[in-house]
């Protein structure tokens, strides 16, 4: 259980950096924006050094935006979730704070391509072990669940204010530049993270009780049960059948890990289903 956990935070602490690196090696020194929150503190702190004349750190104003986002995290999405959110945007701020800003390329399409890719990457890793970079993450995650459409639209319709007062206080190819960067970074997350909605897991066990209560302690989801038998073996066994979100992906797969590490798993994308499906 350590093993896993410790597992899971460094994967989050890998993700924070690379979101950091993206921002300080190609995209702040292009004046290309990056997506989410750390995109508007990247704006905002733009505006105030060059508008007001005030230099205010990416890094905190991103640790700023995230506080309320973390109150609707923590009773919308769940509270291991924001936590793993917290301790990313932490590490965002820290590797924001202190990395060197270097200019790689001056290239500004090289940064915006390459910069949106190392971002994508570092959330799509960060979202896939059932964690999140805190911010435009968690409102996404939030709107995906209600409306069971792609975690990458949201991302894309969110950004879209970004991209809209980078072109009206900057030059209007700081837009364009930063919607290449958008786009690479949302195609990235929707290619490492599940990009569907709804999964069916069929999973066959000599351990279905034990299973279904540890599932049901740890997801709200309706368990089909099936006997079933092992052509191979002819032993009597249990097939559990049950549709979840992509997001309980990484809770179920512990589950099944810890409670019986020799039931057969399969885990096939789900095109749509019919009747009553929680979405809380």
């Amino acid at each position: 259980m350590f093993l896993i956990e410790a597992k899971r935070i460094l994967i989050v602490i890998i993700g924070s950096l690379l979101n950091a690196l993206s921002l300080n090696l190609f995209l702040e020194s292009a004046n290309v924006y990056a997506s989410g929150f750390t995109g508007t503190a990247q704006l905002i702190s733009s505006v105030f050094n060059d508008f007001i004349g005030v230099n205010v750190s990416t890094g905190i104003l991103l640790f700023l935006l995230n506080i309320p986002v973390f109150i609707l995290g923590w009773f919308k999405v769940g509270k291991g979730f924001t936590i793993y959110s917290i301790v990313s945007v932490i590490f965002s701020s820290i590797f924001l704070q202190f990395l060197p800003i270097v200019q790689l390329s001056s290239d500004i399409i090289l940064n915006a391509v390459f910069g949106g890719l190392v971002a994508g990457i570092g959330v799509g890793i960060t979202l896939k072990i059932g964690a999140s970079t805190g911010g435009m993450d968690i409102v996404a995650m939030v709107l995906s669940r209600m409306n069971d459409k792609p975690i990458g639209v949201y991302f894309i319709s969110l950004n879209a204010v970004i991209i809209a007062l980078a072109g009206f206080l900057y030059e209007p190819e700081n837009a364009l530049y930063t919607m290449v960067a958008l786009y690479v970074t949302t195609r990235v997350i929707d290619t490492i993270h599940t990009r569907y909605n709804k999964l069916t897991a069929m999973i066959v066990t000599k351990k279905a009780k034990e299973l279904q209560k540890a599932i049901h302690d740890t997801m709200v989801r309706g368990i089909t049960i099936l006997p079933a038998v092992g052509a191979y073996t002819n032993q009597d066994k249990h097939m559990l059948y049950l549709v979840i979100t992509r997001y309980e992906l990484y809770d179920l797969e512990k589950i099944i890990k810890e409670v019986d590490p020799e039931a057969f798993t399969n885990i096939v994308q789900t095109a749509g289903i019919y009747g009553f499906f929680r979405k809380e």
